[in-house]
């Protein structure tokens, strides 16, 4: 098991945003984290980053060894990583620029050029975009250039916190599709998404929060063939 949650709740002054989660993720899997806007996905993706502002109680533990109060630069060396919703590229900032922000902490040159290059052949549409500035990208592509910035610190765990916002049909296809391309290559996946039905078809385990609990966890496709459980939770998309 790569990641557990053991008790963990997170309050922004009176407000509980996550009651008392307890749950692993195992190594090697794609693990989806579903629920509506406020049920408390994002919290828990910044608390594993170390960024969340709220008051933290409970234990986050990477390899069974607990993160503590960790700061950032050292959970991102630990092996962990997040593409966070809405992108926040480095807009005025080339696709080259983003992506070599993403191994800013790494002194392995060797390294970093050869997860470049792996990056690239995982998004060919990028090395056609290198010199383009982020901001002037399609929402598709710039959605590529965060996740790539993202695996450009070589992690072991990578976050996912609604890849697939705001982008058309078939980009979302093919979005969804790099989630499982990006396991293939031995990085377990997190993943926080609103379009339910996508995440639990490329997802292995699935947990669905409401009002910052956890109300419904097992096997994606179990989830995905109950109708009670997407009627009540998930809904229709």
């Amino acid at each position: 098991m790569i990641l557990e949650v053991r008790g963990l709740s997170i309050h922004y002054g009176g407000i509980c945003a996550v009651d008392g989660l307890s749950f692993g993720i195992e190594t090697g899997s794609i693990v989806a984290i579903l629920g509506a806007n406020g049920a408390g996905k994002s919290s828990l993706l910044k608390a594993f980053m170390g960024v969340c502002p709220g008051r933290l109680r409970g234990e986050i533990l990477l390899d069974g060894a607990p993160l503590g109060r960790a700061a950032p630069d050292r959970i991102v060396r630990a092996g962990l990583a997040l593409s966070p919703e809405g992108r926040q590229l480095f807009a005025g900032l080339s696709v080259a620029e983003n992506l070599a922000m993403g191994a800013y902490l790494r002194r392995d040159a060797a390294g970093v050029k050869r997860d470049r290059e792996d990056i690239l052949a995982l998004f060919p549409r990028l090395r056609e975009r290198l010199r383009q500035l982020a901001g002037t990208l399609s929402g598709g592509e710039q959605q590529m250039v965060a996740v790539g910035r993202a695996l450009m610190s070589a992690p072991r765990l990578l976050l996912l916190d609604e890849p697939t916002l705001g982008l058309a049909p078939l980009v979302i296809d093919e979005i969804m599709a790099l989630v499982g391309a990006i396991r293939d290559r031995g990085i377990t996946v997190v993943l926080v998404e609103q379009n339910a039905s996508k995440a639990l078809a490329r997802s292995d385990h699935a947990h669905v929060m409401e009002k910052g609990r956890i109300v419904m966890s097992g096997p994606a496709r179990e989830l995905a063939s109950n109708e009670e459980i997407v009627s009540a939770y998930l809904g229709t998309a």
